[in-house]
């Protein structure tokens, strides 16, 4: 969560996140850090009449980069641990294990008292109190986080990552910030950060794991004109 005088970004997990907190923080002097993947709910009541301003990517994008990131780590989170059965089950059992969190899901008990009890600063930073709610929605585990993060009564200002270095200029241009020369400049060349090592997402899917993302995020894959292959 960075906060500005005319703004609060929020980072949705693996979605651009860490690239635009860096770039909001070098050149934006007001620019200040006040969490680390924090909701909305959770933005101090002095400022929680800002506009929101955050980042979204393709659903079936967002799962290959998850998993190629924790697949790789020494010590995987405790969401990756259980999903995929200590590494056991491969990218298609654990993705279909995620995507059904918010149906009969036997593992969700497990997760939920795996994850901390409160927020901890680091890493995806849900405790397991909030992934709680996913139980009996029917949605994937990306929408839970799109509506967890960004969820209020206004509608958040949303950047697709896939086009981020044109999008987020005229967001906050919109809120009366001023983008600088050398923040327009560093946001259209500046390598990505935090990034996964895969292929093109679309080698990773069955047609039936394929299916199964678009039923269960549906929501934002209509919202923001998501398609598969892109």
């Amino acid at each position: 969560m960075i906060a500005t005088k005319r703004f609060v970004f929020l980072h949705l997990h693996k979605s651009g996140g860490t690239f635009v907190n860096e770039w909001l923080l070098r050149f934006f002097p007001d620019a200040r850090e006040l969490g680390y993947h924090l909701p909305r709910k959770l933005i101090p009541p002095p400022l929680a009449a800002l506009p929101v301003i955050g980042l979204v990517r393709n659903p079936w994008s967002y799962y290959v980069s998850w998993h190629a990131f924790q697949a790789t780590r020494r010590q995987p989170n405790a969401l990756f641990q259980i999903l995929s059965n200590g590494g056991e089950v491969g990218f298609e059992g654990t993705i279909r294990n995620m995507l059904e969190l918010g149906g009969a899901s036997a593992l969700l008990d497990r997760i939920v008292g795996a994850l901390p009890a409160s927020y901890v600063g680091k890493g995806l930073n849900l405790p397991g109190s909030e992934l709680a709610a996913i139980r009996d929605t029917g949605i994937g585990f990306y929408s839970f986080l799109h509506g967890y993060m960004y969820g209020g009564t206004e509608a958040p200002r949303i950047a697709h990552m896939e086009h981020m270095r044109e999008e987020l200029p005229p967001l906050l241009s919109a809120t009366g910030e001023t983008v600088s020369e050398p923040a327009a400049s560093f946001l259209a060349t500046a390598a990505p950060r935090n990034t996964s090592a895969h292929r093109h997402y679309s080698e990773y899917y069955s047609s039936e794991l394929r299916d199964l993302v678009q039923e269960r995020d549906r929501s934002i894959i209509e919202k923001y004109g998501y398609g598969f292959g892109e």
